[in-house]
């Protein structure tokens, strides 16, 4: 399993970045919607 799982960080290491990046988006997002009721 770890084997597989190297390969196919190999494979898509261009776009791993940028799916990170829009992992950490959702994120926020979500934070910021929750917290959105606290503030108004």
């Amino acid at each position: 399993m770890l084997k597989d799982l190297k390969s196919v960080i190999a494979r898509s290491h261009s776009t791993l970045l940028q799916d990170a990046a829009g992992a950490v988006a959702l994120v926020v997002m979500l934070v910021g919607a929750l917290h959105l009721p606290g503030m108004i």
